[in-house]
C-alpha cells in the first residue's frame, strides 16, 4: 500500500508530505484545487512522462517521492531480480525528480534505475483509474485485457504473444532473404559474367610491381648490358696490354708485402687491399652474371606489356587501385552467386520454421479462445449482477467474442454489449450515458481488484454522472473494496465521501495547493459543503452526520 507521499515544488504544490492509512482513503476538494496536480505528481512518481511544465516556480526542480509497504509476491520478486532491486524486506521508496529541463532522474531505495523500472513497478502497485480510462471502456483492445483477466488466462496470452512475435520474426527474415534472392537474380548474369573474367586473369597478389620491374628490365635491357659490359671490361679489360683490376691490386698487396718487414705499419694496408682486392673480384662476378641473365627480348616485352594493359584495364574498369582490390572482388562476386544457393536452401528451412509456428500460435490462440469462451458468460452475469446492485435494475450486459485477424492477443476481439431497459443489448460505445459508464466501469474494477491483488486502486472522479441513491450504492462498492486493499476515491460526491476510512481535503491559498487530514467536525463540514455547495445550511451539516454515521 501507499504509505506516504512528497512532493516538492510540482506545479502548484510547494511542499507537502502525508501519510495515508489502509482501506478507503476519501480525497475532496473544491473545482481547481489541486487534486488532478496531486494524481500527477503520484503518476509522475509511477513513471508518467515528465516535462518541464511539472517543474514549480519555488526552484529549477521538482521532487515526488512515495513509500510504499509492500508484500512481496512472485511477479514483484521478478521485477526487482530483472532490474537488479532491492526491495528492503517489503519496503520501497520511490524517488523522482525532474529538471527545468525536462531531463529526469528516478531511483528505488535510493538506487537510480530507468522509468522503465517504475513503470514494471507500478503495474504491481498500484492502478489508476482516471477520466481517460473510462472513455477507454469503449476501446476494443481494452475489454479484451480486463475479459482475460477475469478468465486467468495470463499464461496462455503470454504464450500467443511469445508466438506471434516467433512468427513475425521468421516471416521478416523470410521477406528478407526472399527480397535478397531476388536482387542477386536480377544481377546474376552480369556477376557471372566479371566473375569469369576476374578468374580468366588468374589474379596473383603483389604480381602487378613484379611485371613493372620487369618491363622496366625488358624495355631498357640494351641500356643495362651496355652499362654492365662497361663495368666488366673496367674490372678485366679485353686489350692485353692493360693489366686487370684484380691484377693491379694484386701487385700493390705484393709491393707492400716486400717493405712490410721494414716498415710494419704497411702489413695491416697490405691485409686491406687484399679484401678489398675479394670484395670487388665478388661485384665484378655478380655483374657478370647479370649481364648475362639480362635479356634483349621483344616477344617477352610484349607479354609483359599485354598482362599489364589487361590488368590496368581490369582495376580501372572496376575502380580498384591494385590486384589486392581485383582479388577482394572476385571473393566477393563468388560468394554472392554461392550465397544465391544458400539462400533458396535457407528460404526452404524457413517455409518449414513458419509453418511450424503457424500451427503453434493456431493451437496457442484456441487454446485462448476457449479459455475467454468459457469465462465470458460467468464474467458477463457477474457484471450484471453489479449494475443491477447499483441502481440499473433492468440492466443488460452480454459479452460477445469475435472473430479477428490474428495477432499478439490472440485472434479473437471481444465486444461488450449493454441494455440499461432490459431490451436487446447493443454496442456499449452506442446506449450508455455517462452516469452508466460510470457503473459499469466501477464493477469491472471491483471484479479486477478480485482477480489481480492489486494492493492499491486509485478512483479518480469514477462516479461522474451518478448521483442520489446510486452514488450511496458505488460509494458502498468501493467501500467494500476497501476492505480488502487500499482504495483511493477522489470524487465530488458527499454519498461516497462519507464510507472513508480517512478523508483528505485539498485546498488552494495564494495559489499553492496543498491536503491535509480531516476528522470531526471539518469533515462534517466539508461533506456538508458537498451537500449544499459555497452555503452551508444547517439542514445540509445534518445531512452530513447522518451520512457519516
Amino acid at each position: 500500500m501507499l504509505s506516504k507521499l512528497l512532493v516538492s515544488n510540482y506545479v502548484l504544490i510547494d511542499s507537502l508530505e502525508i501519510g495515508f492509512p489502509e482501506g478507503l482513503v476519501i480525497i475532496t476538494g473544491e473545482t481547481g484545487a489541486g487534486k488532478s496536480i496531486l494524481l500527477g505528481a503520484l503518476s509522475l512518481v509511477l513513471g508518467a512522462r515528465a516535462d518541464a511544465g511539472t517543474v514549480g516556480p519555488r526552484g529549477d526542480t521538482c521532487v515526488v517521492e512515495a513509500e510504499f509497504d509492500v508484500e512481496e509476491d512472485e511477479a514483484l520478486r521478478a521485477i526487482a531480480q530483472e532490474y537488479d532491486l532491492d526491495t528492503d524486506g517489503g519496503h520501497l521508496i520511490i524517488r523522482r525528480t525532474v529538471a527545468r529541463s525536462g531531463r529526469s532522474r528516478s531511483f528505488v531505495n535510493d538506487q537510480p534505475v530507468q522509468v522503465g523500472a517504475l513503470q514494471a513497478l507500478s503495474a504491481r502497485l498500484v492502478d489508476i483509474h482516471s477520466q481517460h480510462q473510462t472513455r477507454l471502456l469503449t476501446d476494443r483492445a481494452f475489454q479484451l485485457d480486463i475479459l482475460d483477466h477475469y478468465a486467468g488466462d495470463a499464461v496462455l496470452r503470454d504464450g500467443v504473444r511469445a508466438s506471434h512475435a516467433r512468427l513475425l520474426a521468421l516471416r521478416r527474415e523470410r521477406a528478407d532473404a526472399a527480397e535478397k534472392l531476388q536482387r542477386i537474380a536480377s544481377e546474376r548474369d552480369f556477376n557471372q559474367a566479371q566473375l569469369e573474367r576476374l578468374e580468366a586473369a588468374k589474379l596473383r597478389d603483389g604480381e602487378l610491381e613484379a611485371l613493372e620491374a620487369e618491363q622496366r628490365q625488358l624495355a631498357n635491357a640494351e641500356e643495362i648490358k651496355t652499362g654492365l659490359g662497361t663495368v666488366g671490361e673496367l674490372f678485366a679489360p679485353s686489350d692485353d696490354g692493360r693489366m686487370s683490376l684484380d691484377a693491379l691490386l694484386k701487385e700493390a698487396g705484393r709491393s707492400l708485402g716486400r717493405i712490410a718487414r721494414y716498415v710494419p705499419a704497411v702489413e695491416p694496408l697490405a691485409q686491406r687491399i687484399d679484401s678489398a682486392r675479394l670484395e670487388l673480384e665478388d661485384i665484378r662476378e655478380e655483374v657478370e652474371d647479370l649481364n648475362a641473365s639480362t635479356e634483349l627480348s621483344e616477344d617477352r616485352l610484349a607479354q609483359v606489356e599485354d598482362r599489364l594493359s589487361l590488368l590496368y584495364a581490369l582495376m580501372k574498369k572496376h575502380g580498384c587501385s591494385d590486384i589486392g582490390g581485383l582479388i577482394s572482388l572476385r571473393d566477393t562476386l563468388s560468394s554472392a552467386l554461392f550465397e544465391g544457393d544458400s539462400l533458396q536452401d535457407r528460404l526452404k528451412d524457413l517455409d518449414r520454421d513458419i509453418a511450424a509456428e503457424e500451427a503453434a500460435y493456431d493451437g496457442l490462440a484456441r487454446r485462448l479462445h476457449e479459455a475467454r469462451e468459457a469465462a465470458a458468460p460467468g464474467f458477463a452475469a457477474a457484471i450484471g449482477d453489479s449494475l443491477r446492485s447499483l441502481e440499473l435494475e433492468k440492466a443488460l450486459f452480454t459479452v460477445a467474442i469475435e472473430p479477428a485477424a490474428p495477432g499478439a492477443a490472440g485472434a479473437d476481439a471481444v465486444l461488450f454489449k449493454f441494455s440499461s431497459t432490459g431490451r436487446e443489448p447493443v454496442d456499449l460505445a452506442r446506449c450508455a450515458s455517462g452516469g452508466e459508464i460510470s457503473r459499469i466501469m466501477l464493477s469491472l474494477k471491483a471484479m479486477m481488484a478480485r482477480y489481480t491483488d492489486m494492493p492499491t486502486m486509485v478512483f479518480d472522479e469514477i462516479d461522474t454522472g451518478v448521483s442520489g441513491s446510486a452514488a450511496d450504492r458505488m460509494g458502498a462498492m468501493i467501500a467494500d473494496m476497501g476492505a480488502d486493499m487500499q482504495v483511493f476515491a477522489i470524487t465530488h460526491l458527499p454519498q461516497v465521501a462519507a464510507k472513508g476510512g480517512a478523508h483528505y481535503l485539498v485546498t488552494k491559498e495564494d495559489g499553492v495547493s496543498s491536503i491535509r487530514r480531516i476528522e470531526g467536525e471539518t469533515r462534517v463540514r466539508e461533506i456538508a459543503r458537498m451537500l449544499s455547495g459555497a452555503r452551508i445550511t444547517d439542514a445540509a451539516i445534518g445531512n452530513a452526520r447522518e451520512l457519516l454515521s
